[in-house]
């Protein structure tokens, strides 16, 4: 990857959406080249996709909580059982798997506290092998979605 690859991706990081004729002109190509050199990004997986970036607020996913998970029993079976059930969940925007204790952060948007309270209970208290859960709620996003640094 060289310094024109990063530019592209730089490009279309900020706007997704631009046509390949556009995003040469930016990056001073080109459209064949351009074109190339995309494609290539695509196949490696430098690019896993395109999506349109929503507005949690607009849409009325107003309530944003962090959940802290310990797990009572972490064999791979449990584990994996753990993960999938965390994936089939729609309201977990981000799960991680940490060193040390607590072994999850998920992030979860739910559009209010009853909703939160809901999933907590029917969905997240009910994960397979939890032992606790702790979450703390998001006051203010002040670092969101920022594109990869180049």
């Amino acid at each position: 990857m060289d310094e024109v690859d990063r530019k592209i991706l730089a490009e279309l990081q900020r706007d997704g959406r631009l046509t390949v004729t556009e995003l040469a002109e930016r990056v001073r190509l080109s459209v064949s080249p351009c074109h190339r050199r995309l494609r290539a990004l695509e196949h490696s997986g430098a690019i896993s996709g395109y999506r349109a970036q929503l507005d949690a607020d607009v849409l009325g996913l107003t309530f944003e909580a962090l959940v802290f998970v310990t797990m009572r029993y972490e064999d791979r079976d449990t584990v994996a059982a753990f993960e999938q059930a965390v994936v089939d969940i729609p309201h977990v925007m981000q799960a991680q798997r940490l060193f040390g204790d607590p072994d999850y952060l998920l992030r979860v948007v739910t559009r209010d506290l009853a909703g939160f309270q809901k999933l907590y209970d029917d969905r997240l208290a009910t994960l397979p092998g939890v032992q606790r859960l702790s979450s703390t709620l998001v006051m203010k996003s002040v670092v969101e979605n920022r594109p990869l640094p180049l």
